[in-house]
């Protein structure tokens, strides 16, 4: 049965206008995208298929081009469109970020740096460049390594903040792995780059470490 013909309240573009996104399944705010599925094939049933082809969400957003348009009722135009949405998003939370004070709104800043940092496939160390009122100036990707590690090297960041005219940064990495409990290298590029920055007057306030969860080393008491 197609969409059109279910109930009303039952179909996913009504029911998201009058209960709001997240009252969704992920499958419902699939098909609002995907519009239609192939014959005898509701959009819904086919954002089901997608979703245990694919596992989650994350993996049909994270899947290349050609895994994806492999896919039954799928195609370049609908790998398009989610690709864009979820780029829509990341451009969201970074707008939203350069308003506020990262310092008054953690969660925000954390989705922030997830949205950025989660799907590399290699690891990767950032930093967030504050003015002195902690607001974003630019979010820089300084450098990129294996798997398992990416060199660091502090004369680096102290020169790109600079450059920034940064008062404060917030770093942050991922761990391709999933697990986003600091290692103990970590924890001692964590100080190095503290004490560095420093010298020239500029504030770590956080290393934000991106996995399948997020660790603050601040909560824990490390920086």
């Amino acid at each position: 049965m197609a969409i059109s013909e279910w109930p009303r309240a039952e179909r996913p573009r009504e029911k998201l206008i009058q209960r709001g996104a997240a009252a969704l399944s992920d499958a419902e705010l699939l098909a609002i995208f995907l519009r239609t599925g192939p014959p005898g094939c509701s959009a819904v049933d086919l954002g089901r298929q997608l979703l245990r082809d694919f596992g989650s969400l994350r993996g049909i957003l994270d899947a290349d081009i050609n895994r994806f348009c492999s896919g039954r009722g799928l195609g370049l135009a609908r790998f398009a469109l989610l690709q864009a949405a979820l780029e829509i998003a990341r451009r969201h939370f970074a707008e939203n970020l350069a308003r506020d004070n990262c310092l008054t709104n953690p969660t925000q800043t954390v989705q922030y740096l997830r949205t950025q940092l989660r799907d590399h496939d290699h690891e990767v160390f950032a930093c967030l460049m504050l003015d002195n009122r902690n607001r974003v100036i630019a979010f820089r990707e300084l450098f990129r390594g294996t798997i398992d590690g990416a060199s660091v090297y502090p004369r680096e960041v102290v020169k790109q903040a600079l450059a920034d005219n940064a008062a404060a940064v917030i770093l942050a990495h991922n761990h391709p792995s999933g697990i986003s409990e600091p290692s103990q290298a970590d924890i001692r590029i964590t100080e190095r780059l503290r004490k560095a920055l420093a010298l020239v007057d500029i504030r770590v306030l956080d290393h934000v470490i991106v996995g399948d969860e997020t660790t603050c080393l601040s909560e824990q008491g490390l920086v």
